[in-house]
């Protein structure tokens, strides 16, 4: 198959530990996505997802401007290197019910794979694998009327 690097996105969306709730749906709004990772000093400390927004913050009676990241974000985030084997990713993802894996090279953040990154490959790949069986099987075709 691949591997993790051929299929990562590189330019990963970040957001700093001490910000809010609100902070997160206004980046995530204006960049049209639906994680963000949360660093400290650079590095990944957790990922917040607009299901955490939804289901931490609308569960409260205060307003998101209110509420601190800390709050809502998942600091147990699973993640790969970029030398990962596609299958062993969609194996960790499938194992760990996850939608998300952060890329890290040597404890630094290069990437994420997300659930669509994966289904955009294998459809791909399918793709391709489909059009070789048909031109395949027309080659044996043209051979055989020969």
């Amino acid at each position: 198959m691949g591997l993790v690097r051929d299929i990562m996105v590189n330019n990963v969306i970040t957001i700093e530990h001490n910000k809010t709730a609100k902070d997160v749906a206004v980046l995530m709004t204006e960049k049209s996505i639906s994680s963000l990772v949360v660093v400290k000093e650079g590095n990944p400390i957790g990922l917040v997802t607009e299901r955490d927004l939804a289901r931490k913050v609308s569960t409260t009676d205060r307003r998101s401007s209110e509420v601190s990241l800390s709050e809502i974000m998942s600091p147990n985030f699973r993640w790969v290197e970029p030398m990962t084997p596609i299958e062993d990713a969609v194996q960790r993802m499938t194992n760990k019910n996850i939608r998300r894996l952060l890329v890290l090279d040597n404890g630094k953040l290069v990437g994420i794979i997300t659930e669509t990154d994966l289904a955009r490959y294998l459809r791909s790949k399918l793709l391709i694998e489909g059009a070789l069986d048909d031109t395949t099987a027309l080659n044996r075709k043209v051979v055989k009327n020969d």
